[in-house]
């Protein structure tokens, strides 16, 4: 019954520690949000991957998302 009341005792006392510990530390600002002005979307002509315009690998044909499937769609 001893043991029971002292394991009792420390884990209160635990949680008395770090309810403390969490009380006293400042809160974090949240970071700011920047945002990046939107930008049109395309997809590519080869394979239908969606991409920021201006990432986009443009061709004779279309917008492509690499260098690799402009030259596969269009030769060269």
């Amino acid at each position: 019954m001893k043991a029971l009341v002292l394991l009792l005792v420390v884990l209160f006392g635990v949680w008395l520690w770090r309810r403390g510990r969490t009380l006293q530390t400042p809160p974090v600002p949240p970071a700011p949000q920047v945002s990046a002005p939107a930008q049109p979307m395309v997809s590519c002509t080869r394979c239908g991957v969606h991409l920021p315009q201006s990432l986009a690998v443009r061709g004779r044909q279309g917008d492509y998302c690499c260098e690799a499937h402009r030259r596969e769609a269009e030769g060269g």
